[in-house]
């Protein structure tokens, strides 16, 4: 099994290298939230292929892709779907609802934060219940179901940040920075592509979907979930004795942070080809499970003290 493993990960990262050079990093994460039918909100400036990675990835995975651009003037239907009128043979009408385009397994939600509240509600709404109500009706979303969003940090006039409790969806926060040099001087060199066309499906949803239910299962040992519970009383000002926490923190991980840590680090030891996690997993995915869960105070701010480093803070005081 653990050769099956590894050779999974390396057809999906050598189908994906035909078209993202480098960014072995934010493939593994992006994986490791796949496993673990999780949502993941990547953070980076314009023109690090985004949205070619992520199309990519779904292609290679065998998955149906989506591709949404928030706009202000973006409503929820434009998402969801809406109902419209039909007529039948006999001249009668009926409504029919028309699904969007988050009826797929991969949703790239491209800046989620410049579509007002109301709309980010919506595909919220979607990655929590995995599923449209519209009217009296519901319509469930094909498993597996991902939203990649995406979100631009240099350009913040005329956008809404996510709240924290819709923050608190995503269960990985992924900061994708400037490639290595030696990975730039080849992007360099190459000439703006698209999609290769002789990219083929690695897997499908149905073997995903039994690779997602065998890291579920994979135990883990009480030493790490005891570690985790550490780990999450220890970013809360009112459980921890770590002064640094009580003068800079508001509020810390919720049980929801715990959950996505344990399932993160589980499906990080099943790349790897291991039966159970290690604190090494855990630590691994850290920041991308607790920085975007983290709500430094006003004090922080003002010492320009980030989320960032309380979970540095956090990670090593409790090692």
């Amino acid at each position: 099994m653990t050769k099956n493993r590894k050779s999974f990960v390396e057809r999906v990262r050598d189908n994906v290298h035909r078209v993202i050079i480098g960014q072995d990093e934010i493939i593994q994460l992006l994986l490791i939230s796949i496993l673990s039918e999780g949502h993941t909100l990547i953070i980076g400036v314009p023109g690090l292929a985004k949205t070619l990675l992520v199309s990519t990835l779904s292609r290679v995975l065998g998955l149906s892709f989506s591709r949404v651009q928030f706009t202000p003037d973006l409503m929820p239907t434009d998402i969801t779907g809406t109902e419209i009128i039909q007529e039948d043979e006999s001249g009668g009408r009926f409504f029919k609802f028309l699904k969007g385009p988050v009826f797929a397994n991969f949703v790239l939600a491209d800046e989620i934060n410049r579509a007002p509240p109301k709309t980010q509600s919506a595909l919220l709404e979607a990655m929590q219940e995995k599923m449209i109500s519209y009217g009296k009706e519901d319509y469930p979303l094909e498993s597996p179901f991902f939203v990649i969003a995406t979100q631009n940090p240099i350009e913040q006039e005329g956008t809404y940040p996510l709240p924290e409790a819709q923050l608190d969806r995503f269960m990985l926060s992924v900061n994708m920075d400037y490639p290595e040099f030696e990975d730039e001087l080849n992007i360099i060199a190459s000439p703006p592509q698209s999609i290769s066309p002789d990219i083929k499906p690695v897997t499908d949803r149905i073997e995903l979907l039994k690779l997602q239910q065998e890291v579920k299962e994979m135990p883990a040992s009480k030493k790490i979930i005891n570690h985790i519970a550490n780990l999450l009383r220890s970013t809360r000002p009112n459980d921890t004795n770590i002064d640094f926490i009580r003068k800079y923190v508001e509020w810390g991980v919720s049980p929801r942070g715990g959950q996505y840590l344990l399932l993160g680090a589980k499906a990080r030891a099943f790349l790897y080809g291991r039966p159970t996690p290690s604190i090494d997993d855990v630590n691994a995915i850290l920041h991308s499970v607790f920085d975007h869960r983290i709500i430094v105070n006003f004090l922080a701010e003002a010492d320009g003290i980030s989320s960032k480093e309380i979970t540095e803070r956090v990670s090593s005081e409790t090692n």
